[in-house]
């Protein structure tokens, strides 16, 4: 007769992502088939023993997490994007999410991993970001995010609306400031955006001079006020280097997701739309047209 341990490995090499159990010890407890295609490191190569160095950008943050207080341990499940090394030799980004495991008394046992590979990075339009891994973190965590909003939404969930956010000032402070200064600008900018985003509402970086924001407004008409909204705060951004005091404006393309298109046209859309806000001088909002407007017969 089959016993509980043969079932639950049966279940867990049956998942499309990859699974590790550690040990309260950090010890590999469980390595799933999925976790061995992402990594080349096969079960036989791992279980019973620390991870080997390679994988510790994956496993090792996990372990890490396992001194987080309980009241912080509810950050655990969020998707943060890592960086480990293919057995092979090259990178593998992948998106992994931590659990504690506690006993009947809340005791901590250990901590499990899931984790599937990050390639669609580059699926879908982007900003561009040459500023290094924290963008590209930022852009990893957003995306994911936005994949399933998006999903709830072509299954009859709420509705989703996308504003691409590009700072006028950006590029030209950087060439003429450097990249701190623009850096110190931008997190400047994103202050100020958090203050007038809904309580449901994401925003994260989406390239070196770019922002996603992620929203529920119900209609496009809705979605472009709040737009409007936003860019007027934005000039309220109090930004000062070495005593000068910049004036700061934001380009917005906002496009509402329609039924039977793809997560790739909803973005392009906007982008589409914040290159038009931008070309006509920035500081402006630009609505992407409806794809499924029916013309007059």
């Amino acid at each position: 007769m089959t016993d509980r341990t043969e079932l639950l490995e049966a279940a867990m090499d049956s998942m499309p992502e990859g699974v590790a159990l550690l040990g309260g010890e950090g010890q590999i407890l469980l390595w799933n088939r999925s976790a061995e295609a992402i990594t080349g490191y096969g079960s036989a190569d791992l279980l019973s023993r620390q991870a080997p160095e390679p994988l510790e950008p994956l496993l090792l943050a996990g372990a890490r997490l396992v001194n987080i207080e309980p009241d912080a341990g509810g950050q655990l499940g969020h998707r943060t994007l890592v960086y480990a090394s293919h057995k092979q030799g090259h990178d593998v980004p992948v998106m992994a999410r931590y659990f504690m495991l506690r006993d009947g008394m809340g005791g901590r046992m250990g901590m499990a991993i899931l984790f599937h590979p990050a390639d669609n990075l580059d699926a879908l339009p982007h900003g561009e970001s040459s500023q290094g891994g924290d963008v590209k973190a930022s852009q990893a965590v957003v995306e994911d995010r936005l994949a399933t909003m998006f999903g709830d939404f072509t299954r009859g969930g709420l509705p989703l609306g996308v504003l691409w956010i590009s700072v006028d000032q950006a590029a030209e402070l950087r060439k003429t400031h450097g990249t701190g200064a623009c850096e110190a600008m931008l997190e400047k900018i994103k202050q100020t955006l958090a203050n007038g985003l809904r309580p449901a509402e994401e925003m994260g970086r989406w390239g070196d001079d770019e922002f996603l924001i992620l929203s529920h407004e119900r209609t496009p008409e809705m979605l472009e006020t709040h737009a409007q909204a936003l860019g007027g705060l934005a000039r309220t951004a109090d930004f000062r280097w070495w005593g000068d005091r910049a004036t700061l404006t934001v380009s917005i393309g906002a496009a509402q997701a329609e039924q039977e298109e793809s997560l790739a046209d909803l973005l392009e859309r906007a982008k589409t739309s914040m290159i038009t806000s931008f070309q006509a001088g920035g500081n402006h909002t630009t609505s992407a047209p409806r794809r499924n407007t029916c013309s007059p017969s």
